[in-house]
């Protein structure tokens, strides 16, 4: 811009040596000047479109390169390179989303040289294979409107549709924090890396801690279906569609990063302080004011009369919040031999953390599950503790971890490869790929904006936000299409291999039981 200035300074300032010189001189003056502003208009309007509110002042999104990747048989894929800012000069000034700025629609071609790599793709983890099942009510019914309509009243947050490409929202109640709106920014980041791939939707959110659709309201002699409707968590008495939560994006209120930095800093911690090096117990850190599980767990925490093998730390949100912090990073936490996860009101996000620091993870009893927890298994990825006689149980984990340090590293590894490989965030938006995909073909109509619903994008949430919220929208921006397809989705379980699967689990759990009976038969 500089260079086209001076070139054009330099132009006006010539001298002329005559009278018709003079006139073609100063036509031609006229119209580099007409040139140089359209220039420098056209340059401040590129230029504006990176500008987001008062984020320190500065374009919200550097140019991000796409990351190289190698297809598993050895051949390279070439990544799209397109890549689309955030337009916030408009959305500042009418609070609307840009139009005809990012695509709705994006072919194969554009995004690979060759056609057929999308076919070779590697095969989703084992735990898309629960799509299936989570869906499963809805196989011979389909999804009507009328099914739709009735999840509104099953303790719904908001309603998503996407028409075309473009996505919708109506809110029907506020929800706790953010979690409604960085459930919201999650989908729409999956439409910027996979435009026009996803048939049109209409779906129903709830934001709570526990899932909805009773089952015994909906028993299968009944020809009645139950209301689709998606959840964070699930049980095995309920109906809800497990969806990942709102944590991935991240958790202002709380300084929890989005989760792709996040799993970056955990893993860094795990390398800066090896699993020998470590405390030779048991640690966990939350509120215990939740569940009454909960406070039992508070029971086993040192004593005059006992150590339980077990230091816990209840955790006060509200002075961490005032102190700023400074004594809640988790990456700082994965100094214990020993991580014990434990549930909430329904299940916790703080899963995923634990099970990625290279510990030794003791999970009690569970209730809930998540939609990736499903695959986990007992004496692979976690060790199972009772939850009625929780102090002994975990006391008896932290010994027979100390005395068999090789399979206890082992499994703590194990848990710690899975979260870091198998729920990157890559396969967290295969999987709401796939899910939603999937969904889309049950439905029994095409779906329309609701009356009441608003334009979703980017711009309208990204742009007037501030703080942490702008920061961790940021932090988790998809800056264009991706580069690479979404993984193959697995075929469903067969009976047989359900069955063979939820076995191997009790099995597993029966077994520590059996250890840890005969231990403290031997204990005074």
């Amino acid at each position: 811009m500089r260079e086209e200035n001076r070139y054009c300074t330099e132009k006006i300032l010539l001298p002329w040596k005559s009278e018709v010189t003079l006139v073609r001189s100063s036509l031609a003056m006229l119209f580099l000047i007409i040139l140089c502003i359209t220039a420098f208009l056209s340059t401040r309007l590129i230029d504006s479109s990176s500008i987001a509110g008062n984020f320190q002042q500065k374009s919200i999104l550097p140019r991000i390169p796409f990351y190289k990747y190698t297809h598993p048989a050895g051949k390279k894929l070439h990544r799209s390179r397109t890549e689309f800012r955030l337009n916030c000069a408009l959305a500042n000034v009418t609070k609307t989303c840009p139009t005809n700025y990012y695509p709705s629609k994006y072919s194969s071609q554009d995004f690979y040289e060759k056609s057929e790599a999308v076919a070779q793709q590697p095969q989703c983890p084992e735990y898309f294979r629960w799509i299936h099942e989570d869906l499963l009510p809805w196989r011979k019914t389909g999804i009507t409107p009328e099914m739709v309509e009735a999840a509104k009243d099953k303790n719904a947050a908001f309603r998503l549709v996407i028409v075309n490409g473009t996505a919708y929202v109506e809110t029907y109640k506020h929800s706790f924090q953010t979690r409604d709106i960085f459930t919201q920014w999650g989908i729409l980041q999956l439409l910027r890396r996979h435009p026009g791939r996803l048939p049109d939707l209409d779906l129903i959110f709830t934001c709570g801690d526990r899932p909805n659709i009773v089952q015994e309201y909906y028993p299968s002699a009944n020809a009645k279906a139950p209301p689709p409707i998606f959840s964070y968590d699930g049980d095995d008495a309920t109906f809800d569609i497990v969806f990942p939560d709102w944590s991935f994006w991240g958790w202002p209120e709380i300084n929890i990063k989005p989760w792709e930095p996040l799993s970056k800093d955990l893993k860094e911690a795990n390398e800066r302080r090896k699993w020998m090096d470590r405390e030779p117990l048991a640690f966990w850190k939350g509120n215990p004011h939740v569940s009454p599980k909960r406070m039992d767990l508070l029971r086993c925490n040192l004593s005059d009369e006992h150590d339980w093998n077990l230091r816990i730390y209840a955790q006060d949100w509200h002075r961490e919040q005032k102190e700023g912090f400074k004594n809640s990073d988790l990456a700082s936490q994965c100094k214990h031999r020993y991580k014990i996860y434990i549930e909430g009101i329904g299940w916790s996000v703080s899963e995923k953390y634990i099970l990625a620091c290279d510990s030794f993870t003791l999970i009690v009893k569970q209730h809930y599950y998540d939609f990736f927890t499903r695959s986990l298994m007992p004496l692979q990825h976690y060790w199972p503790i009772r939850d009625d006689t929780m102090c002994r149980s975990i006391k008896f984990a932290v010994d027979w971890g100390n005395s068999h340090q090789q399979e206890a590293q082992a499994i703590g590894r194990a848990a710690s490869r899975f979260i870091q490989e198998e729920l990157n965030m890559k396969y967290v938006y295969d999987y709401m790929y796939h899910l939603l995909a999937e969904y889309g073909k049950l439905l029994t109509y095409k779906p329309t904006v609701p009356r009441q619903a608003v334009e979703l994008c980017s711009e309208s949430m990204a742009c007037p936000a501030e703080g942490l919220i702008k920061k961790y929208m940021m932090d988790s921006f998809a800056a264009g299409p991706s580069g690479v397809p979404p993984c193959t989705m697995p075929p469903p379980y067969d009976p047989a291999t359900l069955r063979s699967v939820l076995q191997r689990k009790e099995i597993s759990i029966e077994q520590v039981q059996k250890w840890e009976k005969q231990y403290w038969k031997t204990q005074r």
